[in-house]
Protein backbone atom coordinates (compact mmCIF):
# COMPACT_ATOMS: atom_id res chain seq x y z
CA UNK A 1 0.00 0.00 0.00
CA UNK A 2 1.62 3.01 -1.35
CA UNK A 3 1.22 6.13 1.38
CA UNK A 4 -1.07 8.30 -1.02
CA UNK A 5 -3.46 5.15 -0.19
CA UNK A 6 -2.74 4.93 3.53
CA UNK A 7 -3.39 8.85 3.80
CA UNK A 8 -6.62 8.24 1.99
CA UNK A 9 -7.92 5.58 4.47
CA UNK A 10 -7.11 7.28 7.62
CA UNK A 11 -8.90 10.55 5.92
CA UNK A 12 -11.71 11.30 7.83
CA UNK A 13 -13.61 14.06 9.63
CA UNK A 14 -12.82 15.53 13.07
CA UNK A 15 -16.32 13.83 14.34
CA UNK A 16 -15.16 10.76 12.95
CA UNK A 17 -11.58 10.85 14.37
CA UNK A 18 -13.18 11.31 17.96
CA UNK A 19 -14.84 8.03 17.81
CA UNK A 20 -10.97 7.19 18.62
CA UNK A 21 -11.31 8.39 21.86
CA UNK A 22 -12.44 6.44 25.26
CA UNK A 23 -13.52 7.32 28.87
CA UNK A 24 -10.86 7.96 31.22
CA UNK A 25 -7.99 8.72 27.91
CA UNK A 26 -5.78 11.25 28.69
CA UNK A 27 -5.31 13.78 25.47
CA UNK A 28 -1.60 15.30 24.36
CA UNK A 29 -1.35 18.55 22.92
CA UNK A 30 1.35 20.43 21.84
CA UNK A 31 2.62 23.74 22.74
CA UNK A 32 0.64 26.90 21.90
CA UNK A 33 -0.42 27.15 17.89
CA UNK A 34 0.89 23.45 17.60
CA UNK A 35 -2.46 23.55 19.31
CA UNK A 36 -5.28 21.57 16.18
CA UNK A 37 -8.02 23.82 16.24
CA UNK A 38 -10.44 21.42 14.05
CA UNK A 39 -10.13 18.87 16.52
CA UNK A 40 -10.73 20.53 20.10
CA UNK A 41 -13.23 22.27 18.35
CA UNK A 42 -14.94 19.15 17.50
CA UNK A 43 -14.00 17.79 21.49
CA UNK A 44 -15.75 21.30 22.97
CA UNK A 45 -18.99 20.18 20.82
CA UNK A 46 -18.91 16.71 22.16
CA UNK A 47 -17.88 17.13 25.55
CA UNK A 48 -20.54 15.79 26.85
CA UNK A 49 -20.58 12.18 25.31
CA UNK A 50 -17.43 11.55 27.32
CA UNK A 51 -16.71 11.10 31.09
CA UNK A 52 -13.21 12.24 32.70
CA UNK A 53 -11.03 12.35 29.61
CA UNK A 54 -8.38 15.41 30.22
CA UNK A 55 -6.42 17.52 28.01
CA UNK A 56 -3.05 18.22 28.79
CA UNK A 57 -0.93 20.78 27.33
CA UNK A 58 1.63 23.87 28.11
CA UNK A 59 0.05 27.34 27.09
CA UNK A 60 -3.05 26.82 25.55
CA UNK A 61 -3.67 29.57 22.75
CA UNK A 62 -7.75 29.37 22.34
CA UNK A 63 -10.23 29.45 24.67
CA UNK A 64 -12.14 26.46 23.31
CA UNK A 65 -15.66 25.54 25.11
CA UNK A 66 -14.37 22.91 26.31
CA UNK A 67 -12.82 24.77 28.98
CA UNK A 68 -15.82 24.74 31.25
CA UNK A 69 -15.89 24.19 34.61
CA UNK A 70 -19.67 23.19 34.36
CA UNK A 71 -18.63 20.13 32.22
CA UNK A 72 -15.14 18.74 33.52
CA UNK A 73 -16.74 15.72 35.01
CA UNK A 74 -16.80 15.15 30.78
CA UNK A 75 -13.91 17.22 30.00
CA UNK A 76 -11.04 18.37 31.94
CA UNK A 77 -8.04 20.51 31.21
CA UNK A 78 -4.28 20.00 32.32
CA UNK A 79 -2.23 22.60 32.12
CA UNK A 80 1.70 22.33 32.21
CA UNK A 81 1.78 26.14 31.94
CA UNK A 82 -0.78 28.85 32.44
CA UNK A 83 -1.38 31.22 29.93
CA UNK A 84 -4.65 33.61 29.19
CA UNK A 85 -6.72 30.59 28.01
CA UNK A 86 -6.34 28.70 31.25
CA UNK A 87 -5.25 30.79 34.16
CA UNK A 88 -9.22 32.10 35.24
CA UNK A 89 -9.84 28.22 35.29
CA UNK A 90 -6.51 27.50 36.93
CA UNK A 91 -6.75 30.39 39.96
CA UNK A 92 -10.40 28.69 40.28
CA UNK A 93 -9.71 25.10 40.77
CA UNK A 94 -11.17 23.62 38.08
CA UNK A 95 -8.21 23.71 35.85
CA UNK A 96 -5.39 21.13 36.86
CA UNK A 97 -1.80 22.45 37.30
CA UNK A 98 0.91 19.70 36.88
CA UNK A 99 4.31 20.92 37.84
CA UNK A 100 7.23 20.29 35.78
CA UNK A 101 10.42 21.09 34.09
CA UNK A 102 9.83 21.19 30.44
CA UNK A 103 12.55 19.71 29.43
CA UNK A 104 11.86 16.81 31.54
CA UNK A 105 8.08 16.31 30.23
CA UNK A 106 9.01 13.76 27.84
CA UNK A 107 10.91 11.27 29.88
CA UNK A 108 8.14 11.94 32.07
CA UNK A 109 5.90 10.54 29.55
CA UNK A 110 8.78 7.96 28.83
CA UNK A 111 8.39 6.37 32.30
CA UNK A 112 4.58 6.51 32.27
CA UNK A 113 4.39 9.55 35.10
CA UNK A 114 2.19 11.57 32.46
CA UNK A 115 -0.26 9.35 30.47
CA UNK A 116 -0.69 9.74 26.51
CA UNK A 117 -3.17 7.75 25.48
CA UNK A 118 -3.83 10.03 22.82
CA UNK A 119 -1.93 13.01 20.93
CA UNK A 120 -3.89 15.46 18.79
CA UNK A 121 -1.46 17.89 16.60
CA UNK A 122 -1.16 20.25 13.89
CA UNK A 123 0.37 19.24 11.26
CA UNK A 124 2.26 20.34 7.91
CA UNK A 125 0.98 18.27 4.71
CA UNK A 126 2.47 15.17 4.06
CA UNK A 127 5.75 15.06 2.00
CA UNK A 128 6.73 12.22 -0.79
CA UNK A 129 7.90 9.85 1.84
CA UNK A 130 4.50 9.79 3.95
CA UNK A 131 6.13 12.04 6.57
CA UNK A 132 4.28 14.89 8.18
CA UNK A 133 6.16 17.29 10.39
CA UNK A 134 5.35 18.49 13.56
CA UNK A 135 7.27 22.20 13.37
CA UNK A 136 5.45 24.32 15.41
CA UNK A 137 5.86 22.30 18.40
CA UNK A 138 8.06 19.27 19.01
CA UNK A 139 8.18 19.98 22.32
CA UNK A 140 6.72 16.61 24.59
CA UNK A 141 4.52 15.37 21.63
CA UNK A 142 6.97 13.55 19.98
CA UNK A 143 7.42 11.49 22.66
CA UNK A 144 3.99 11.32 23.55
CA UNK A 145 3.52 9.85 19.87
CA UNK A 146 5.53 7.00 20.90
CA UNK A 147 3.18 5.95 23.69
CA UNK A 148 -0.03 6.58 22.82
CA UNK A 149 -2.59 4.31 21.77
CA UNK A 150 -3.69 6.72 19.11
CA UNK A 151 -2.05 9.96 17.50
CA UNK A 152 -4.36 12.35 15.55
CA UNK A 153 -2.91 14.42 12.95
CA UNK A 154 -4.85 17.63 11.96
CA UNK A 155 -3.16 18.21 8.55
CA UNK A 156 -3.25 21.95 7.06
CA UNK A 157 -1.12 23.44 4.22
CA UNK A 158 -0.19 26.76 6.14
CA UNK A 159 1.80 24.39 8.40
CA UNK A 160 6.00 24.49 7.61
CA UNK A 161 8.10 21.11 6.72
CA UNK A 162 11.13 21.98 9.18
CA UNK A 163 13.74 20.06 9.65
CA UNK A 164 15.31 18.56 13.10
CA UNK A 165 13.43 15.42 15.13
CA UNK A 166 9.62 16.04 14.51
CA UNK A 167 8.35 14.40 11.92
CA UNK A 168 5.97 11.93 12.22
CA UNK A 169 5.22 8.90 9.42
CA UNK A 170 1.91 8.27 7.75
CA UNK A 171 1.95 4.55 9.54
CA UNK A 172 1.93 5.95 12.91
CA UNK A 173 -1.00 7.57 12.32
CA UNK A 174 -4.62 6.41 13.21
CA UNK A 175 -6.40 9.52 11.81
CA UNK A 176 -6.19 12.71 9.87
CA UNK A 177 -8.22 15.52 9.46
CA UNK A 178 -7.68 18.37 7.20
CA UNK A 179 -7.84 21.87 7.70
CA UNK A 180 -7.17 25.27 5.63
CA UNK A 181 -7.47 27.78 8.56
CA UNK A 182 -4.28 30.20 8.93
CA UNK A 183 -2.24 29.52 12.01
CA UNK A 184 -2.83 31.41 14.74
CA UNK A 185 -0.48 34.47 14.79
CA UNK A 186 0.69 35.87 18.00
CA UNK A 187 1.99 39.68 18.18
CA UNK A 188 4.98 41.02 19.78
CA UNK A 189 3.49 43.01 23.24
CA UNK A 190 4.47 46.17 24.28
CA UNK A 191 7.57 47.59 24.52
CA UNK A 192 7.86 50.54 27.22
CA UNK A 193 10.59 52.60 28.81
CA UNK A 194 11.10 50.32 31.57
CA UNK A 195 11.74 46.84 29.17
CA UNK A 196 13.93 49.09 27.19
CA UNK A 197 16.38 50.11 29.81
CA UNK A 198 16.38 46.44 30.78
CA UNK A 199 17.09 45.37 27.62
CA UNK A 200 20.09 47.98 27.09
CA UNK A 201 21.88 46.44 30.31
CA UNK A 202 21.60 42.46 28.83
CA UNK A 203 22.08 43.79 25.45
CA UNK A 204 25.32 45.82 26.69
CA UNK A 205 26.62 41.90 28.40
CA UNK A 206 25.95 40.14 25.78
CA UNK A 207 29.32 39.32 23.40
CA UNK A 208 29.44 38.76 19.43
CA UNK A 209 29.43 35.48 19.04
CA UNK A 210 27.31 33.96 22.06
CA UNK A 211 24.54 31.90 21.57
CA UNK A 212 20.98 33.13 22.92
CA UNK A 213 18.05 31.40 24.40
CA UNK A 214 15.07 33.94 23.98
CA UNK A 215 11.55 33.46 25.32
CA UNK A 216 8.72 35.46 24.83
CA UNK A 217 7.87 39.20 26.65
CA UNK A 218 8.37 42.71 26.40
CA UNK A 219 11.51 42.74 27.99
CA UNK A 220 13.43 39.88 25.78
CA UNK A 221 12.26 41.46 22.31
CA UNK A 222 13.99 44.57 24.08
CA UNK A 223 17.13 42.78 24.46
CA UNK A 224 16.62 41.92 21.07
CA UNK A 225 15.81 45.31 19.25
CA UNK A 226 19.48 46.31 20.62
CA UNK A 227 21.39 43.45 19.43
CA UNK A 228 21.27 43.97 15.54
CA UNK A 229 24.53 45.31 15.52
CA UNK A 230 26.10 42.10 17.20
CA UNK A 231 27.54 39.88 15.14
CA UNK A 232 27.68 35.86 14.55
CA UNK A 233 25.31 35.24 16.63
CA UNK A 234 23.58 32.08 17.27
CA UNK A 235 20.42 30.42 18.17
CA UNK A 236 19.49 27.42 20.74
CA UNK A 237 16.33 28.34 22.30
CA UNK A 238 13.18 26.52 23.06
CA UNK A 239 11.15 28.92 21.54
CA UNK A 240 11.65 30.79 18.03
CA UNK A 241 10.26 34.35 17.41
CA UNK A 242 9.69 37.09 15.55
CA UNK A 243 12.25 38.79 17.34
CA UNK A 244 15.07 36.04 16.27
CA UNK A 245 13.84 36.37 12.80
CA UNK A 246 14.82 39.88 12.98
CA UNK A 247 17.99 39.31 14.15
CA UNK A 248 18.53 36.69 11.07
CA UNK A 249 17.23 39.30 8.71
CA UNK A 250 19.51 42.09 9.34
CA UNK A 251 22.78 39.58 9.65
CA UNK A 252 23.36 39.40 13.60
CA UNK A 253 22.94 36.08 13.67
CA UNK A 254 24.39 33.53 11.20
CA UNK A 255 25.21 30.47 13.81
CA UNK A 256 29.22 30.09 12.49
CA UNK A 257 30.51 30.95 15.63
CA UNK A 258 28.51 27.86 17.33
CA UNK A 259 30.72 25.32 18.33
CA UNK A 260 27.87 23.10 19.24
CA UNK A 261 25.54 22.61 16.15
CA UNK A 262 27.58 25.04 14.18
CA UNK A 263 25.51 26.63 11.32
CA UNK A 264 22.28 25.71 12.94
CA UNK A 265 19.30 27.45 14.83
CA UNK A 266 17.77 25.05 17.39
CA UNK A 267 14.19 25.45 18.61
CA UNK A 268 11.20 23.37 20.23
CA UNK A 269 8.19 25.37 19.23
CA UNK A 270 7.39 28.65 17.48
CA UNK A 271 5.28 31.14 17.82
CA UNK A 272 4.89 34.69 15.89
CA UNK A 273 3.40 35.87 12.62
CA UNK A 274 2.83 33.84 9.32
CA UNK A 275 6.61 35.51 8.20
CA UNK A 276 7.70 33.22 10.80
CA UNK A 277 5.83 29.99 9.77
CA UNK A 278 6.75 30.70 6.54
CA UNK A 279 10.35 31.30 7.35
CA UNK A 280 10.34 27.43 9.23
CA UNK A 281 9.43 26.11 6.06
CA UNK A 282 12.27 23.50 4.75
CA UNK A 283 14.88 25.86 5.79
CA UNK A 284 18.43 24.12 6.06
CA UNK A 285 19.97 26.77 8.91
CA UNK A 286 16.80 25.73 11.31
CA UNK A 287 15.86 22.80 13.49
CA UNK A 288 12.61 22.03 15.68
CA UNK A 289 13.44 19.09 17.86
CA UNK A 290 11.78 17.98 21.36
CA UNK A 291 12.00 19.74 24.51
CA UNK A 292 14.12 16.96 26.28
CA UNK A 293 16.93 17.75 23.57
CA UNK A 294 16.63 21.79 23.00
CA UNK A 295 16.11 22.13 26.91
CA UNK A 296 18.12 19.73 28.55
CA UNK A 297 21.05 21.50 30.70
CA UNK A 298 23.87 18.99 29.55
CA UNK A 299 22.93 19.52 25.76
CA UNK A 300 22.49 22.87 25.73
CA UNK A 301 25.35 24.01 28.23
CA UNK A 302 27.38 22.77 25.64
CA UNK A 303 26.95 26.13 23.54
CA UNK A 304 30.47 28.23 24.94
CA UNK A 305 29.04 31.50 25.88
CA UNK A 306 25.61 30.68 26.23
CA UNK A 307 22.80 33.33 27.39
CA UNK A 308 19.92 32.84 28.79
CA UNK A 309 17.37 35.53 29.30
CA UNK A 310 14.16 34.84 31.58
CA UNK A 311 11.67 36.92 33.59
CA UNK A 312 10.18 36.58 37.23
CA UNK A 313 7.54 38.45 38.67
CA UNK A 314 9.51 38.90 42.23
CA UNK A 315 12.36 38.16 43.95
CA UNK A 316 13.94 38.07 47.47
CA UNK A 317 17.32 39.20 49.13
CA UNK A 318 18.73 35.88 48.94
CA UNK A 319 17.99 35.65 44.77
CA UNK A 320 14.89 33.28 44.84
CA UNK A 321 12.67 34.10 41.79
CA UNK A 322 9.00 33.87 42.05
CA UNK A 323 8.48 33.42 38.51
CA UNK A 324 5.04 31.62 38.30
CA UNK A 325 2.73 32.99 40.67
CA UNK A 326 0.99 35.73 42.71
CA UNK A 327 1.95 34.79 46.53
CA UNK A 328 0.03 31.11 46.25
CA UNK A 329 -2.23 32.04 43.27
CA UNK A 330 -0.98 30.72 40.33
CA UNK A 331 -0.01 32.68 37.13
CA UNK A 332 1.92 30.38 34.32
CA UNK A 333 4.46 27.97 35.40
CA UNK A 334 8.23 27.15 35.46
CA UNK A 335 8.20 26.51 31.42
CA UNK A 336 11.90 25.98 30.50
CA UNK A 337 13.56 29.16 33.18
CA UNK A 338 14.92 26.47 34.82
CA UNK A 339 16.81 24.40 32.39
CA UNK A 340 18.29 27.06 30.37
CA UNK A 341 19.45 29.12 33.65
CA UNK A 342 20.95 25.80 34.37
CA UNK A 343 22.17 25.43 31.20
CA UNK A 344 23.85 28.50 31.04
CA UNK A 345 25.30 27.86 34.07
CA UNK A 346 27.25 24.75 32.65
CA UNK A 347 28.40 26.70 29.65
CA UNK A 348 31.51 27.90 29.21
CA UNK A 349 31.47 31.65 29.31
CA UNK A 350 27.46 31.71 29.77
CA UNK A 351 25.70 34.08 31.39
CA UNK A 352 21.92 33.26 32.66
CA UNK A 353 20.03 36.41 33.04
CA UNK A 354 17.13 37.01 35.23
CA UNK A 355 14.90 40.24 34.14
CA UNK A 356 12.35 42.15 36.07
CA UNK A 357 10.94 45.87 36.39
CA UNK A 358 11.58 46.86 39.67
CA UNK A 359 8.48 47.88 40.88
CA UNK A 360 4.53 46.88 40.14
CA UNK A 361 1.23 48.46 40.40
CA UNK A 362 2.11 51.74 39.21
CA UNK A 363 5.58 51.44 41.66
CA UNK A 364 3.71 51.05 44.35
CA UNK A 365 4.41 47.62 45.06
CA UNK A 366 8.70 46.42 45.27
CA UNK A 367 9.46 43.63 43.04
CA UNK A 368 12.54 43.00 44.99
CA UNK A 369 11.39 42.10 48.35
CA UNK A 370 13.24 41.08 51.74
CA UNK A 371 11.08 37.44 51.52
CA UNK A 372 9.00 35.86 49.17
CA UNK A 373 4.87 36.35 49.35
CA UNK A 374 3.96 33.36 51.54
CA UNK A 375 3.18 30.66 48.89
CA UNK A 376 5.23 31.68 46.27
CA UNK A 377 6.10 29.40 43.82
CA UNK A 378 10.31 29.29 43.74
CA UNK A 379 11.01 29.05 40.01
CA UNK A 380 14.94 29.41 39.89
CA UNK A 381 16.73 28.72 42.81
CA UNK A 382 19.01 30.76 45.11
CA UNK A 383 21.89 28.56 44.16
CA UNK A 384 21.38 28.84 40.27
CA UNK A 385 20.79 32.40 40.17
CA UNK A 386 23.29 34.77 37.91
CA UNK A 387 22.82 38.10 37.02
CA UNK A 388 19.64 39.59 37.70
CA UNK A 389 18.54 43.29 36.04
CA UNK A 390 16.46 45.87 36.28
CA UNK A 391 15.87 49.23 34.79
CA UNK A 392 18.26 50.33 37.49
CA UNK A 393 20.85 48.13 36.75
CA UNK A 394 22.36 44.50 37.11
CA UNK A 395 23.39 42.75 39.97
CA UNK A 396 25.56 39.60 39.76
CA UNK A 397 24.81 37.40 42.77
CA UNK A 398 26.59 33.57 41.46
CA UNK A 399 29.58 33.01 43.90
CA UNK A 400 28.17 35.95 46.27
CA UNK A 401 27.61 35.90 49.83
CA UNK A 402 24.28 36.39 51.38
CA UNK A 403 25.15 39.96 52.36
CA UNK A 404 26.50 40.85 49.25
CA UNK A 405 23.22 39.67 47.56
CA UNK A 406 21.56 41.81 50.02
CA UNK A 407 23.41 44.62 48.72
CA UNK A 408 23.77 44.17 45.23
CA UNK A 409 19.85 43.73 44.88
CA UNK A 410 19.05 46.40 46.92
CA UNK A 411 21.06 48.76 44.43
CA UNK A 412 18.95 48.08 41.46
CA UNK A 413 15.89 48.47 43.19
CA UNK A 414 13.50 51.10 43.30
CA UNK A 415 15.01 54.33 44.85
CA UNK A 416 11.59 54.98 46.74
CA UNK A 417 11.91 51.30 48.23
CA UNK A 418 15.80 51.03 48.88
CA UNK A 419 15.66 52.11 52.43
CA UNK A 420 13.22 50.23 53.68
CA UNK A 421 14.90 46.74 52.12
CA UNK A 422 17.24 47.91 53.97
CA UNK A 423 15.83 47.76 57.01
CA UNK A 424 14.05 44.90 56.51
CA UNK A 425 17.89 43.05 55.32
CA UNK A 426 19.03 44.23 58.73
CA UNK A 427 16.35 42.57 60.81
CA UNK A 428 17.14 39.30 58.69
CA UNK A 429 20.46 39.58 59.31
CA UNK A 430 21.85 40.43 55.79
CA UNK A 431 23.01 43.54 56.29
Amino acid sequence: MTHRDLYAQKKCSADEALRLLRDGDFIIVPTGVGEPPALLTALSEQRRSFRDVKVAQILAMRKYDYLDPSTVEHVRHVAFFYGAATRAGGQAGWIDFLPNHFSEIPGQIDRGQIPADVVVSLASPMDAHGYFALSLAADYTMAAIARARAVVLEVNPNVPFAGGNCHVHVSQVSALVESSEPVLEVGLPRIGPVQQAIGKYVADLIDDGATLQIGYGGIPDAVVMQLTHKHDLGIHTEMIGDGILSLVECGAVTNRRKNYLPGKMVATFALGSNKLYRFLDRNPALEMHPVDFTNDPALAGRNDNLVAINATLQIDLLGQCGSESLGSVPFSGTGGQGDFVRAANRSRGGKAFIVLPSTAKNDTLSRIVPVLSPGTHVSTSKNDVNHVVTEFGVAQLRGKSAKQRAQALIAIAHPDFRAELSAQARRLQLL
